[in-house]
This record gives structure tokens, C-alpha cells and sequence, in this order.
């Protein structure tokens, strides 16, 4: 019943002897276990944000999808929108000169005009300027170029030959159309247009007339603009005849060099461009040209232009944001008391549980929830647990109780042996020694296992009380030396009766014989394997027993041609499971004896040194081969 509550752990601790009245799990696995519960916690509300995210990603998507589109499709309004207004202006502008042309063809006809009779030309201009608001005055100039007569009483001779529209009109029967100009006589700044005044086929004279830039100015102001919008109307050169809004500041000026280029276009068209002021412009323009002698432009702001669509995007947004913000209040809220409080609560149980309060539990039903589900399945584990774990600790009782008795005969037992040899060889007390000796070495062996429940020994503990009865003055003649290690029980006895047997031989031919001898063991595990060193120093000179002769009842490695048992018993103490190899090195001065053997068991895949060998429950005694290769 123990090991299916160690293998549902996982984490191959052992469980106390105490177990049922202590309750406490092995605490490597079970701290990690509730380490792993605690940091979930935290991934649930991660969990739950990323539930909340993905929800919105959708509105999110069509929010930026709908971002896109609509400033794709106002971008292509703005160009249409600004491209039409140019257009527009562009076509006002020409129907008021065709409207000025039309004004000059028909007062140009008229004799008092075409005859250049200066009181009745007077009358005529005078009359006829009146009617018009456009122009502010009309003049008539001979083919020299002086004034003839007009409607402003101005003095008859000023010489006009020097305006290029003046002299483009005398050389053409076209409509020329003049540069921003300021008047010579007003100093008011006028748009001169000029006509020629023909009888017959010649060329007598020239009818010209000028548009005040006022009244351009107001016609462009009537047309309207959308805010942030602006008209601009340019001569060939650049110069600004009219501007709305601003046309204070910009009338007379010449447009910035960026946009001289927009002024001799091949085409209309549309622009951005990105003004002095730093602000960016999205503009439509018509260029000069021979149907259109000024350079029109109108155009928006972009900022102002995208100004909806940064409005509508900020609303998205916003409400996305408190859609989020709702929408994760309600996930922490709900998470808190459907999700984290029940885990809480689970996990609270469990750490009371580990703890020592084996009453704990949830308390939880499967009827409320999925971790109402979980909640009661952990009940029912903790009981069966509960269960599982006092029925372990009887077991263990029993156990022990078992093992007490089975220590307490196998003394009775090692006891009567002693007793019955005593009886038997009571003539022989050499053997009688030698023999009482390795039974005591072989009960000592079995004490120490008996006092660690028969799991494991440790290995200094075997080498000293097999070597006690050999350094019972106390002056440390044998000393050992190596790290902690633990053997399973085969190992452990095996050991035993080997010590016992090398410091036997070295008290009789070896080291120990003289008072300055010495014996040091050392030992260390590298890997799966323990390496133990026998040295014997400060001893009398020592000869391979294989080389000389001696009596063949000889115990032990020395002094022996014929193999005795103490030889065989070292030889063959420990089981070929634990892959042992034994050498001995007779050097003179003092026998160097090497054993190795492993301490991970070939198949079981555990290692001996932590000491859960539960399946060797006897020494390396009770192995046939052993047995057979003592009695060979």
C-alpha cells in the first residue's frame, strides 16, 4: 500500500515511520507541487486577460481595418474634392475673362469708339462703365499707344506703350491678358486686359480695360470654403491676384518657390505639399495656360481634411478601451470567485494537509462547478490517502515488530553457535578463536543492519565494528579514511566479514603483529562503484603465501600455499550482482589490498547508496554461490 502512495507522489521519496501520526508529505515533491499551484494563480489571471484580448481582437481588427479604409477613401475625396475646386475656380476665373472679352469686342464697335471721337468716346466709356462692376475703368489708346479718351477723365496723351499687353494687343486681334499690375494714374493694383480696335483688316487703335482685384477677391469669397480651406489665383509669374482667406498678407506676394513649378504644369492635377507655417496641404491646382492665362489652386489642411476620421478612430478607440476595461473587470471579478477562489481554497486544503491537518478538505461538491468537480475529487484522494497511509504505518509496526523478534533470535542463534563450538573444539582453542571471531564479525554486521530497519548500513560504520576487537587499545592503529557512503545489506556483511578477515591475518603475519604497525583503509565512489584501499604499513616483511610453503590448515592471504577459507571467504563474500574485484599486492613492506564493487544493483536501476535495496533482505551468507564456493 506504501509504494502506490510513493509512486501517485512521483518523486521517489521515502515515507517516514511516523507517517500516519505526523501527516506530513515528503517535502521535496509536495513544496514544489503547491510552488507550482501558487505560480498558477497568477497564470489564470494571465489566461484571463489573454481570453478578454482575444474577444476584442476582432473589434480591434475592424477598428484598424475600418481605420484604413476610411482614410483611403477620404484621401481619395480630399484629392477629388480639392481637384474639383480648383477646377471650379479655375472655370470662374475664365468665364470673367470671356466675360471681359465680350465687354471690349462690343464697346470696340461702336463708332464713337472705333472713331476715336474724344467727347463722344467719353460718353460712350463713361456709359457703359456704369453697367459693369467688374472693371473699375475703360480706356481707348490710338496705335501709338496714347491715351485717346476714357471713363475717368484722365489727361488725354498718357503714354501706355510701355505695358506688354499695350503692345501684345497691337500685334494681335487676340484678348491679351496682362500680369498683376499697379495702375500708373490710381497706384491700385489691377489685372489689365487689352483688345485691339480694327477698321477693316487694320489694327487703329486699342480698347483696354482692367479688373480690380477687390472685386476678384469678392468673388472667390462668395464661392465659400470648407474650414481650413483656402483659393488662391496667381498670374503667369507667380504673383498672388487673389487669396481667401488671408488676401491682406498674400496679394502682391509671390507664391513659394515649391510651388513655382505647379504655376507652368503640362496638366492639373493634385498635390501634398507641406507649407512653410510647417502644416501639411493637400491642394488641387489648374496651371497657365493658352485657354488659362492665371494659375488657380484651393486645397485643405490634412489635419483638418482627416479631422473626422481622427474623431471617429479616437471614439473607436475609446470605446474599445472602456469595452476592455469592462470586459477585464468583469474577468477579474468572475475569475475571482468562480476560478481563483475555488483554487485558492484547494490550495489552502492541500498546504493544511501537508502541514500535520490530516482532517482537512474542501468540502467542495461535483453539482456546483468543474472545480467543484475537482474539489471533491480531491477529498476523496485525501481520504483514500488518509487511508492508505495508517494502513502503511500498521504494516510498518508489524514490520518492526518482526524484525525486533527476528534480531532477538538471530542473536539466540549466533550465541548457541558460539556455545556449540566452544563444546565441540573446547581442545582446539586456536580454531575455536578464529571461529568465534568471524561469527562475532557476522553478528556485528547484522546488529548495525538489524539497527537500520535492514535497508542499508553505512560503511564506516561496518569497518568499525568489525575492526573493534583489533583496536581495543585505543592507540588508532587502524584508521580509516573516506567519504560517507551507505550499502545495501549484502554489501554491508560481505564488508564485514572481509575486514574482519584481512585484519585477522594482518594481526598474525601482517602489520598489526609488530606495535608500530599500522593499517589504513581508505575508500571513495566514483560513479556507481566504490573503491576500497587496504594498506598495511610499519609491518614485519611480508611473502606471497603462493611462494613459500606453510600449513595448509593456514587461515587467511598470508602464510598459506593452499588456499584456506579465510581466502576463499574474501574471495567469494560478495554476490557477482554487485560485479565485485578483489587484488592483493604482497610488496614487503606490507600488503596493499584493493576492493571495488558497485553500489547500483545491474537491472534494478537504483542506487544501493541511498539505501533502497527493500528487495535484499539477507547477506551475502545466504547466496547458494557463496555458500558453494565455501565449502569447495
Amino acid at each position: 500500500m506504501l509504494g502506490a502512495v510513493v509512486s501517485w507522489r512521483g518523486d521517489g521519496c521515502a515515507v517516514s515511520p511516523g507517517l500516519c501520526a505526523y501527516g506530513s508529505w515528503c517535502e521535496t515533491g509536495a513544496e514544489k507541487r503547491l510552488d507550482l499551484l501558487r505560480v498558477g494563480r497568477g497564470g489564470v489571471k494571465k489566461r484571463l486577460v489573454a481570453v478578454v484580448l482575444t474577444a476584442l481582437s476582432p473589434a480591434l481588427g475592424m477598428l484598424v481595418y475600418n481605420e484604413v479604409s476610411a482614410r483611403a477613401e477620404r484621401y481619395a475625396e480630399v484629392h477629388r474634392q480639392v481637384f474639383e475646386t480648383a477646377r471650379q475656380a479655375a472655370s470662374e476665373v475664365k468665364s470673367v475673362v470671356e466675360g471681359v472679352k465680350a465687354l471690349l469686342i462690343a464697346t470696340a464697335v461702336i463708332p464713337a469708339v472705333a472713331g476715336q471721337d474724344k467727347q463722344a468716346c467719353t460718353d460712350v466709356l463713361k456709359s457703359v462703365a456704369a453697367r459693369v462692376t467688374q472693371v473699375r475703368n475703360i480706356v481707348v489708346l490710338d496705335r501709338n499707344g496714347k491715351l485717346v479718351c476714357d471713363n475717368m477723365g484722365w489727361e488725354v496723351g498718357s503714354d501706355f506703350s510701355d505695358r506688354d499687353y499695350v503692345r501684345q494687343a497691337l500685334r494681335s486681334d487676340a484678348l491679351s491678358v496682362g500680369d498683376y499690375t499697379v495702375s500708373r494714374i490710381s497706384n491700385a493694383p489691377i489685372v489689365p486686359m487689352a483688345l485691339a480696335i480694327k477698321q477693316g483688316s487694320e489694327t487703329v487703335g486699342v480698347l483696354a480695360t482692367a479688373v480690380h482685384l477687390e472685386w476678384l477677391e469678392q468673388r472667390i469669397v462668395q464661392r465659400g470654403l470648407p474650414p481650413g480651406g483656402w483659393i488662391t489665383i496667381a498670374d503667369r509669374n507667380g504673383i498672388v491676384l487673389a487669396r481667401n482667406p488671408g488676401p491682406e498678407k498674400f496679394v502682391g506676394t509671390q507664391i513659394p518657390p515649391p510651388y513655382h513649378t505647379l504655376v507652368q504644369a503640362q496638366q492639373p492635377g493634385t498635390t501634398e505639399r507641406v507649407g512653410q507655417d510647417g502644416i501639411r496641404r493637400i491642394m488641387g491646382y489648374v496651371p497657365v495656360s493658352p485657354d488659362n492665362p492665371f494659375y488657380v489652386s484651393a486645397g485643405f489642411s490634412a489635419d483638418q481634411a482627416f479631422a473626422p476620421i481622427d474623431r471617429a478612430s479616437l471614439l473607436g478607440l475609446a470605446m474599445i478601451a472602456v469595452g476592455a476595461g469592462l470586459a477585464l473587470l468583469a474577468a477579474f471579478l468572475i475569475g475571482n470567485r468562480f476560478i481563483l477562489g475555488p483554487i485558492t481554497h484547494i490550495v489552502a486544503v492541500l498546504q493544511r494537509w501537508r502541514q500535520g491537518d490530516l482532517a482537512a478538505r474542501t468540502g467542495m461538491t461535483g453539482r456546483s462547478s468543474e472545480l467543484g468537480q475537482v474539489g471533491a475529487t480531491v477529498d476523496s484522494l485525501l481520504d483514500e490517502l488518509e487511508a492508505r497511509r495508517c494502513e502503511a504505518a500498521r504494516a510498518e509496526e508489524n514490520r518492526k515488530l518482526v524484525a525486533r523478534e527476528l534480531a532477538h533470535r538471530v542473536k539466540n542463534t549466533m550465541a548457541m553457535i558460539q556455545a556449540i563450538a566452544r563444546q565441540t573444539f573446547k581442545d582446539r582453542s586456536q580454531e575455536n578463536g578464529v571461529f568465534a571471531r568471524r561469527v562475532a564479525a557476522l553478528a556485528g554486521a547484522y546488529d548495525i543492519l538489524l539497527s537500520e530497519d535492514w535497508k542499508s548500513a553505512g560503511l564506516r560504520d561496518v569497518l568499525e565494528r568489525a575492526l573493534q576487537p583489533f583496536d581495543s587499545e585505543g592507540d588508532r592503529r587502524i584508521v580509516l579514511q573516506g567519504a560517507a557512503c551507505t550499502l545495501p545489506p549484502e554489501a554491508a556483511v560481505a564488508l564485514s566479514l572481509i575486514a574482519h578477515e584481512l585484519a585477522t591475518n594482518a594481526v598474525k603475519y601482517g602489520s598489526l603483529r609488530e606495535r608500530d604497525g599500522r593499517v589504513k583503509v581508505e575508500w571513495r565512489q566514483e560513479q556507481d562503484r566504490i573503491e576500497l584501499q587496504w594498506r598495511e604499513e610499519d609491518g614485519p616483511p611480508v611473502v606471497d603465501p603462493t611462494l613459500q610453503g606453510s600449513d595448509p590448515q593456514a587461515s587467511g592471504l598470508k602464510g598459506a600455499s593452499v588456499e584456506g577459507f579465510g581466502s576463499r571467504l574474501i574471495r567469494s563474500a560478495f554476490p557477482r550482482s554487485l560485479s565485485p574485484k578483489i587484488s592483493s599486492d604482497f610488496r614487503p613492506d606490507g600488503l596493499r589490498f584493493h576492493l571495488s564493487f558497485a553500489v547500483v544493483q545491474p537491472g534494478l536501476g537504483q542506487s544501493s547508496v541511498s539505501g533502497q535495496s527493500e528487495t535484499a533482505q539477507s547477506g551475502a551468507l545466504d547466496k547458494p554461490q557463496t555458500l558453494a564456493a565455501l565449502e569447495a
